[in-house]
């Protein structure tokens, strides 16, 4: 074997075996990145500016305690909420907010997002395959509102068509008869095959 052809082959085999590492690597370093700008982004919402070098409040400048901190306070909160009394200050609370002129629909956006994905009311659990383009063209998404008639469609339903490799999404209004239930998977798995482009096996 010429040299030349030695190189030609030692050249292909090394660039196989960099991108057969960087499909090991690539998922794994994006995952601990993106959970370590998080970690990072709790820790620091108490900032660390304002902690007294000295005393008794000092260790709120070690990594990790703010975060430990956001944790607790959210397990506390979450259990406070269950008592009848402090629960229905939280409920007056929450009440306010979405009576409050300009702030009600900042928070109750993002509060339907939060409970549409953790909360008692989920929304994303219904995967379906929707026809939107053409009547042999079908795209997953989840139903999100069974019935809005009161936008003046009768028959229609709401359907969350998420985008691949993002967390946008649309929302389609479209006839019921255009909406097939996907009952032999589940909204997992209707989600990563979704926003993995059709990559993922189901």
């Amino acid at each position: 074997m010429s040299p030349k052809l030695k190189f030609k082959v030692f050249a292909s085999r090394l660039l196989r075996y960099f991108f057969q590492g960087l499909l090991i690597l690539a998922p794994i370093g994006i995952t601990a990145l993106t959970l370590y700008w998080a970690f990072v982004t709790i820790d620091n919402i108490i900032p660390k500016e304002i902690i007294p070098a000295n005393g008794s409040y000092s260790f709120l400048k070690y990594k990790g305690v703010g975060f430990a901190l956001v944790l607790i306070l959210v397990v506390v909160v979450g259990y406070l909420s269950s008592s009848f009394i402090i629960g229905r200050i939280f409920d007056l609370f929450d009440h306010l907010l979405e009576r409050t002129p300009f702030i009600k629909y900042i928070y109750t956006s993002i509060k339907d997002v939060f409970d549409a994905f953790v909360g008692e009311k989920k929304k994303f659990d219904h995967p379906v395959l929707v026809q939107i383009y053409g009547i042999d063209v079908w795209e997953m998404g989840f139903i999100t509102q069974t019935d809005v008639s009161s936008l003046g469609m009768e028959g229609y339903m709401a359907v969350y068509v998420p985008h691949a490799y993002a967390i946008t999404g649309k929302v389609f209004i479209v006839p019921k008869e255009r909406v097939k239930p996907l009952e032999n998977i589940s909204a997992g798995e209707a989600m990563k095959f979704a926003v993995s482009g059709g990559v993922t096996n189901i």
